[in-house]
């Protein structure tokens, strides 16, 4: 057998959680590799309850780990540092838990602020450099740690209650598709629930649409003796949460 061979055998056994040694190792070495294999799977759960802090009170211990061991067996980690996994452990909760949305979405909310704290810096836009904006031309550039995910549940509401560790409220399905958009104020992470036409209005500026592409959008989806109005007040929004870098 290969070192690479042994090698793979060895990740496979410790991922899989197996009592048997893999190929070429002796069983004489099972109880320290006992001590290792738990070790690993272990710290792997560990890092998962760091990051998915609101989940894992969401969920519960046993739940939570049962979760994180599924993942841990399905994904292991492929870059240099663990700040890096569990980047798709809400697709997991999602299929571990189809019937209860709020479980992904509060991973999803958990995994982006996350992310939104390690993001690349990027001031907002100062309100002086307005004035020389030519609207029908200009293109937005949004802060990079800003991010969009749609949602289906009141999951922000939970995720909120949960940090301030107040009672949360029971899970409801939204009268209609929304979203939460992330993004980092200063050293702060931050969050809005915003309606799905502000998502795809976002969506449209972070493809580079122009602002003017952005009010006809508005035009076609709703009264348009009120797009522009609706226009300005998503822009004005934008503005103070400070998630406009640029105005090109």
């Amino acid at each position: 057998m290969t070192l690479l061979a042994l090698q793979r055998s060895m990740r496979d056994h410790i991922l899989a959680g197996q009592t048997e040694p893999p190929q070429g190792v002796a069983a004489t070495a099972e109880p320290g590799l006992a001590v290792y294999r738990h070790a690993y799977r272990a710290q792997l759960v560990a890092n998962l309850r760091d990051t998915f802090e609101k989940t894992w009170a969401w969920l519960g211990d046993d739940a939570f780990d049962a979760a994180a061991l599924a993942h841990v067996e399905a994904h292991p980690p492929s870059a240099w540092t663990l700040a890096d996994y569990g980047g798709d452990f809400a697709t997991t909760l999602a299929g571990l838990y189809p019937d209860d949305p709020e479980v992904a979405e509060l991973a999803w909310l958990d995994w982006t602020l996350r992310r939104a704290f390690d993001g690349a810096d990027a001031a907002p836009i100062a309100p002086e450099a307005l004035a020389k904006v030519d609207w029908e031309t200009a293109v937005l550039t949004l802060v990079p740690t800003l991010v969009v995910g749609a949602v289906i549940t009141n999951s922000a509401a939970i995720w909120g209650a949960l940090a301030d560790e107040q009672t949360t409220p029971a899970v409801e399905q939204l009268p209609a598709p929304a979203a939460i958009r992330v993004w980092r104020d200063g050293l702060s992470p931050q969050y809005r629930s915003i309606e799905l036409l502000e998502m795809q209005a976002l969506q449209s500026a972070m493809r580079g649409a122009t602002f003017a592409d952005l009010c006809a959008a508005l035009a076609s989806d709703q009264d348009p003796d009120h797009a522009a109005q609706r226009a300005g007040a998503l822009l004005a929004s934008w503005l103070q949460d400070g998630v406009v870098a640029a105005i090109a």
